[in-house]
């Protein structure tokens, strides 16, 4: 068969008459040079910007994060493994974004968005830029809101307000997430949305914890956002900012959010292995010059927005692993200045029994009490100066051993506001509930019982407050600490004081009542359980 030239001229002039130049696509696309461990060096992406999402085959997505003389660097997101030399990348024109939305609540998912949790697909209400320009100073208002995490020792002495950066620091194994976790269950139903962002943990501790949330009640308005321990660099380094993103829909409609970064020593160590990757120069630690960059631009965007943006405010609780208590290595040093205050746990305070094992010394709110309801602020302020004073003396304690009535008397107090302080995993209270507990310890209701009993002496306090001043309670939640409502406080603990009893008088011995002279057992018990008479 032969093929006339002018036939095929035919052919070509009706297609370039037919076709529209309005559907036609222009797009930029380069060459992969090398890939290797999650990094792709693409040549070609002349006018490619830094954060822009490139597309590549097998569904792999890339970030462009080095904009080099003849190549982009970018790290990739997905089955990289599939990517070979010779591959084409593709520019999209757009910065990374991620799916965001209601439907999201109650699952775990990857920081692309994707379901991990076997419960199907999830359809996005929409997409959030994963890097976003924190508001400006005119966009805020003051924190001064309170954000309860039900734990007697923060919300009295280190009180978080919506729209703070609050650092939870300290050495593995010390209670880190058991805090953040107890703050997302006080939370469930206060019209907070919690976003947990678990950063280089095992898939088994996510699907624990993701139980543990469940049977508080408290997923259906949580989000976990994994990037787990087996993941690539790429993927942990996004977690973070995908946590973040989602925690900002909320926000920007006006709600209320709290993020925790769990924990972003694991953030710092996959970004400065990705900066090596790429050939990025090394400063102190191997670490890259940017690295204060890197968290700094993800907290400064927990906010407390004005009223005319519609007042909504996200709280960020960034987690910080310590090795031996070293408070000023690079990375902590980094998120301290970073962040409006810490809470310091100690290990040493752990291990001899002090739950949360909270440093008061060392921890600090930048906030204050303006993130504080008026009775808290009333009831808790004298404590933390207490509980340091007794810090102090219980280190001279243990050389001297004739100490003065003033000395006795400051220890026994101190270990009583420790045993009050002292609270079980999963178990918040509510604000109210903590003034009277608070209350009957500063006002010395407890200072004749043995700090043995203080917590059954506390529990019992609840139980009768509950069921017998429940209006009371209400008030005192709802900020009012009058005269009135400080005597009704006042009658309730005295009450339930004279119905428990003393275990000790008032110069700080064991009691002779006369069933116990008769029994002849009961005081030495009594006498030997007294830690105060040190």
């Amino acid at each position: 068969m032969q093929i006339k030239p002018d036939e095929i001229t035919s052919i070509l002039k009706s297609r370039i008459e037919g076709l529209d130049a309005g559907s036609a696509e222009l797009t930029e696309v380069g060459t992969v040079l090398s890939v290797a461990d999650g990094i792709a060096r693409i040549h070609g992406l002349e006018n490619c910007m830094a954060f822009e999402r490139l597309e590549l085959p097998h569904g792999v997505t890339g970030l462009a994060l080095n904009l080099e003389a003849d190549n982009v660097g970018a790290v990739l997101f997905g089955p990289w493994q599939k990517v070979v030399e010779g591959d084409t990348a593709k520019r999209t024109g757009k910065l990374l974004e991620i799916p965001v939305g209601d439907e999201f609540l109650g699952r775990i998912v990857d920081p692309l968005g994707n379901p991990l949790d076997g419960k199907g697909d999830i359809t996005p209400a929409e997409y959030r830029p994963v890097e976003f320009k924190a508001p400006g100073v005119v966009s805020r208002q003051p924190v001064k809101e309170p954000l309860q995490t039900g734990i007697k020792a923060i919300d009295a002495m280190i009180p978080i307000g919506r729209g703070q950066r609050e650092l939870i620091i300290g050495d593995r194994q010390t209670g880190k997430t058991a805090i953040a976790l107890d703050a997302i269950m006080n939370n469930k139903a206060t019209g907070v949305v919690s976003i947990y962002v678990a950063i280089g943990k095992r898939m088994a501790t996510v699907v624990q914890l993701a139980k543990t949330l469940e049977e508080a009640g408290a997923l259906d308005n949580a989000i976990i956002v994994a990037a787990p321990a087996d993941e690539a660099a790429p993927i942990k380094f996004l977690a973070p900012y995908a946590g973040c993103a989602m925690g900002e829909y909320f926000l920007y409609k006006g709600g209320h959010a709290l993020t925790v970064y769990d924990d972003l020593t694991q953030h710092a160590y996959a970004y400065r292995q990705m900066s090596l990757l790429l050939r990025r120069p090394p400063g102190r630690e191997a670490y890259p010059g940017d690295v204060f960059y890197l968290h700094s631009r993800l907290l400064e965007r927990a906010v407390k927005l004005n009223d005319e943006l519609g007042g909504g405010s996200m709280t960020s609780l960034p987690i910080i692993e310590t090795q031996a208590g070293d408070v000023s290595a690079f990375i902590p040093t980094n998120v301290i200045s970073i962040t409006d205050g810490q809470i310091f746990l100690e290990p040493k305070l752990f291990n001899s029994g002090v739950r949360p094992a909270i440093n008061v010394g060392i921890s600090v709110s930048r906030v204050g009490g303006s993130a504080q309801i008026g009775p808290m602020k009333k009831v808790a302020g004298k404590i933390k100066g207490e509980l340091s004073q007794y810090r102090e003396l219980e280190a001279f304690a243990q050389f001297g051993s004739d100490l003065d009535a003033d000395t006795r008397k400051t220890l026994a107090r101190g270990e009583r506001l420790v045993a009050t302080l002292n609270q079980n995993e999963r178990s918040p209270l509510n604000v109210a509930e903590q003034t009277i507990q608070l209350f009957a310890a500063t006002n010395g209701y407890i200072d004749r019982i043995l700090t043995s009993r203080v917590p059954e002496f506390l529990e019992g306090l609840l139980r009768r407050a509950r069921a017998e001043a429940a209006p009371l309670l209400e008030k005192i939640a709802g900020g009012d600490w009058s005269d009135g409502t400080q005597s009704e406080v006042d009658t309730l603990v005295a009450g339930w004081s004279k119905d428990f009893g003393y275990d000790l008088d008032e110069e700080g011995n064991p009691e002779e009542d006369a069933a116990t002279v008769t029994s002849g057992a009961g005081i030495e018990s009594s006498a030997s359980a007294e830690p105060a008479a040190v």
